[in-house]
């Protein structure tokens, strides 16, 4: 039997670093170097440290339509509203006026977030006491259901630019991310796969920005397909969309990354384990779509997190003059050797392959 894929607490703090840089900044550095035996109670201190941070700056503001009846012209004048007063000797107008208000759904999504945060069991004392303090400040606030929030249609600019991590670690909250179903004093299972893939991508994809500057393109990026110029456009259409986690890139030479993290790294048929065989087309696809003069300088990896299985993928293969690969990162070890691991695929396929 497979047992639940665990995760350092710290490790996570880290892949939330790299996904969202603004963890890395000097307001975060107590979270930093403190020890979470729950995940749920580390996103409570990043969300108090963040709140109370954003407190200093002031809550977002917005315009938000109000109604009302004044006794003077405000806004817009609602006609029907006013003739309703006045057939009932009200000497007042109805108006309908736009003004700035920190009820927004982003403050609506903050303060339901740290509601559901100081009901639970898993957030320590400290943790709550921080929440109450900022909480005060969201007096005025709305409640809100959560179910109702279109997080898709959240839009980020500069006036509230700040606002963008916190609400991406409500969204960590909220969406069945954080499954505490065992808890242990270094390690505990944390996010559900298909969540924990975009973190996994998202962090594997920051790690590259920040420590390969000698790369000329860091990105995720779509694959053009490889296809003839006098190709039917109405055809054309129908081809689906090649989209990569993570593409590099130094002079000519090219590394596409497909990061994967699931419960089972390998696919298991009359006991013989193999790696999935539609992730190994995917790279192969991409690779051979992107390599258009057949010149042997792109090169592919399939990179799996670490499972407790005891067979992990660490192979690599010329297909066809490009080097595809299959590596396994171990997220569940010290942040030096997690780093060592990310430096060397990169290593191997990117820079040794080529030389």
């Amino acid at each position: 039997m497979i047992k639940d894929k665990s995760i350092y607490i710290r490790n996570i703090y880290y892949m939330l670093s790299y996904a969202f840089s603004v963890l890395k900044q000097k307001n975060y550095e107590s979270i930093a170097s403190e020890n979470f035996e729950d995940v749920t109670d580390l996103c409570a201190a990043i969300l108090a440290c963040g709140t109370a941070q954003q407190l200093k700056q002031g809550l977002y503001r917005e315009y938000v339509t109000f109604n009302d009846n004044l006794s003077v012209m405000r806004g817009k004048l609602d006609i029907n509203g006013t003739i309703k007063n006045q057939i009932q000797n009200k000497r007042v107008l109805a108006c309908e006026y736009d003004e700035l208000s920190v009820d927004n759904i982003y403050n609506q999504i903050i303060k339901c977030t740290i509601n559901y945060l100081l009901k639970s069991k898993t957030v320590k004392k400290e943790r709550k006491d921080s929440l109450k303090k900022v909480n005060l400040f969201f007096d005025e606030i709305s409640d809100i259901d959560i179910s109702s929030i279109r997080w898709d249609r959240l839009m980020y600019q500069r006036n509230n630019k700040n606002y963008e991590m916190l609400i991406n670690l409500c969204y960590f909250v909220f969406n069945s991310l954080i499954q505490t179903t065992w808890q242990g004093k270094y390690q505990m299972t944390t996010f559900s796969d298909e969540h924990m893939n975009v973190l996994f991508e998202k962090f594997v994809l920051a790690y590259y920005k920040k420590h390969h500057g000698d790369l000329n393109v860091v990105k995720s990026a779509e694959i053009k397909w490889n296809i003839s110029d006098d190709a039917d456009n109405n055809m054309i259409r129908f081809l689906p969309k090649m989209q990569s986690d993570i593409y590099l890139k130094v002079g000519e030479r090219v590394l596409i990354i497909d990061t994967k993290y699931y419960t089972h790294t390998l696919q298991v048929q009359f006991d013989k384990h193999t790696i999935h065989s539609n992730n190994l087309y995917q790279i192969f696809t991409y690779v051979k779509n992107e390599d258009v003069d057949n010149s042997g300088n792109v090169s592919g990896v399939i990179l799996y997190a670490k499972t407790d299985e005891d067979i992990t993928p660490d192979c690599e293969f010329m297909m066809g003059n490009n080097k595809i690969g299959v590596k396994t990162l171990d997220l569940n070890a010290d942040f030096s050797y997690i780093r060592m691991q990310l430096d060397k695929v990169a290593d191997e396929f990117l820079y040794q392959c080529f030389e």
